[in-house]
């Protein structure tokens, strides 16, 4: 009998599933809310180790846990606290500390088998749209991505299977959950606003694009009209195989598409984007999967 076939010998817990490829923490299917993000080919896995790295920092300063401290505030504060402390009352901190309950992790990667794609699903509080909006806008004051890897990072505030009824319903409830703060602050009708329908498919044969983008206007409230050159908000669209999701965010083109490659090199090299050198040219020819409806 092969070892294969009776199992570890060592009695060591396994830490991978039965297939010998999958890591017991990653997901098998595509959930949302999370982030999609695209990659360079062959580093897939290091792309997974730094978007943990990066999205757990994030998370931690814009929903901190209680109990736990920011990795912003650990820094400030420790050389103060190892001066002013005595032997003591650090002894009693870390005792503190490694009694404290363990934190559940936040965010999962679930499997693609698609080389390039990375899907890491999260959970409440976490709001993909916000982490994605506070880590492009530090990318483009600093110039630093913090990864090696990632290209371009596309939230997602929730999936479905990828059928015309189900993806109705994810887009009423993102549509309604984006328009609830500007519904409870305005005074009278509601001011009229200009969107993009941003649709990227991949591995996926059974709707059309057209269908997806008649189906995703329909949601729209009466004040949202097409605009295919200057749009106020974009509505992205991300089907996957048998899975869609939908989010709804503003800046896109100002942020690059949320390509920290991209926001990065602007910074570091702004004589390449001064006349538009970057992807972003011109809105007129970035129409890929955004029809007037």
């Amino acid at each position: 009998m092969t070892e294969a076939q009776s199992g570890p010998s060592n009695g060591r817990k396994r830490k991978y599933r039965s297939d010998g490829v999958s890591p017991t923490w990653v997901k098998r299917t595509i959930e949302g809310p999370g982030i999609w993000a695209t990659c360079v080919k062959g580093k897939e896995q290091g792309t997974v180790g730094e978007l943990y790295d990066l999205f757990e920092s994030l998370a931690a300063d814009l929903w901190p846990v209680e109990g736990h401290e920011s990795e912003s505030s650990r820094d400030n504060g420790s050389d103060v606290d190892e001066n002013e402390d005595d032997l003591e009352t650090q002894i009693a901190k870390e005792v503190a500390a490694l009694k404290r309950p363990k934190v559940e992790k936040r965010f999962a990667n679930c499997l693609t088998n698609t080389n390039c794609v990375i899907f890491m699903s999260c959970k409440p509080p976490v709001d993909p749209v916000k982490l994605v909006m506070k880590h492009v806008e530090n990318v483009q004051k600093t110039g630093v991505t913090r990864t090696k890897y990632t290209h371009r990072l596309t939230p997602i505030s929730g999936t479905c299977v990828a059928n015309l009824p189900e993806l109705h319903s994810l887009c009423r409830r993102t549509v309604a959950a984006y328009c609830a703060p500007e519904n409870q602050n305005s005074e009278g009708s509601p001011r009229a606003r200009k969107y993009k329908i941003e649709l990227r498919m991949r591995n996926h044969n059974t709707l059309t694009r057209m269908e997806i983008i008649q189906e995703v206007a329909k949601c729209m409230p009466s004040n949202y009209t097409v605009d295919l050159d200057d749009p106020d908000v974009f509505v992205l669209v991300e089907v996957f195989k048998s899975t869609v999701g939908v989010s709804i965010v503003e800046d896109y083109y100002r942020y690059q598409k949320f390509n920290v490659m991209e926001l990065a090199n602007a910074h570091n090299e702004p004589e390449r984007f001064e006349k538009g050198a970057g992807r972003v040219r011109d809105k007129k020819q970035e129409d890929n999967g955004a029809v007037n409806v």
